[in-house]
């Protein structure tokens, strides 16, 4: 089967189309035809083995490889259909239409995908195609896990900060259905995208610091890794809960400290990404709650114009990788 690989950390040009053998799915595992994958910022931070936040570099590297890629097919989120499975698995047949993770097996840049038939994965949304589905995942499970953390209550504020991103988009959409008041912060070209979801307060970052406007807010939702704690803290309304998706070692510990110590709470538990809540984004997409945004499709041979798309922070919305004529 065909796949993107990579055979060593470096730039987007280390991506290329390769021939590996198809894999076949264990008597609890299913095999996967993948229609779409996401192109995510964890993707592009793998492959050049260079991260936002160092404090788990060791061990990742050791998990990864130390000198080259152990795992040379990148993707952790997909959407496709049930190709075949084995002889233990009653929740999917051939032919099912479905979206998902996989979590650090990676490998949704390959024609084909095998994963244990327990990990994240459900019915695709009727209403939505396999490169729309491909965008939900990552962005939306993330989203679900903090806006529930958050325990937003209806008329609330919420300040997301770097709300224009994979995370931020669905954070974003699903405040709003919460009943949520939400202000933003990204790029001045991500201001009518962030509108159009729903946000009620647009911040430009590159003209305006949030944290100097003297606002407060019930929820402050942070994906900016070089964001001051301090600051953030300091915006908060009394019993506040500040939440972030890319914590440094440092503002982990002072987390602790500050709902030990102060009527705010921080939170910085990663998502679980569970079949539950992956099922509850599939509701609210078909109610029309909440609804996926991509921003551009790549077939496998441009993968590293597709990361370099990523990089560049300039996308509205999910890149995805796909087939052609993928519906």
């Amino acid at each position: 089967m065909k796949a993107i690989v990579y055979e060593r950390y470096g730039p987007p040009e280390v991506l290329h189309v390769g021939e590996v053998p198809k894999p076949v799915p264990q008597k609890n595992e299913i095999l996967i035809h993948v229609r779409a994958a996401e192109v995510t910022k964890s993707d592009c931070e793998m492959r050049r083995f260079k991260f936002a936040v160092n404090w788990f570099w060791l061990p990742l590297r050791i998990a990864m490889g130390i000198r080259r890629p152990r795992k040379p097919i990148l993707g952790g989120y997909f959407a496709g259909e049930v190709d075949a499975v084995g002889a233990a698995v009653t929740r999917f047949k051939p032919g099912d239409a479905i979206f998902g993770c996989a979590q650090m097996r990676l490998g949704a840049y390959g024609e084909y995908l095998c994963l244990p038939d327990d990990y994240t994965i459900v019915p695709k949304p009727d209403n939505l195609s396999f490169t729309e589905a491909a965008a939900v995942p990552l962005g939306g499970l993330n989203a679900l896990h903090f806006m529930r953390r958050a325990r937003l209550q209806p008329g609330e504020t919420v300040l997301i900060n770097g709300a224009g991103g994979s995370i931020g988009s669905f954070a974003v959409q699903i405040a709003k259905a919460m009943g949520a008041k939400v202000t933003v912060v990204d790029h001045p070209i991500k201001a009518d995208l962030l509108r159009n979801l729903g946000a009620d307060h647009f911040i430009d970052y590159t003209r305006e610091d949030f944290a100097a406007t003297g606002q407060t807010y019930d929820v402050i939702f942070n994906m900016v890794a070089r964001n001051d704690y301090a600051r953030s803290i300091a915006c908060l309304k009394p019993k506040g809960r500040y939440l972030t998706a890319n914590p440094k070692f440092s503002d982990m510990i002072r987390s602790v400290l500050t709902s030990r110590f102060t009527d705010k709470t921080a939170i910085f538990a990663f998502a679980g990404e569970t079949k539950a809540e992956l099922l509850t984004l599939k509701t609210m997409i078909e109610e029309g709650k909440i609804r996926s945004i991509v921003d551009r499709i790549y077939p496998r041979a441009q993968a590293a114009a597709a990361h370099h798309r990523v990089e560049t922070e300039q996308r509205l919305g999910a890149i995805i990788i796909a087939e052609q004529d993928c519906p």
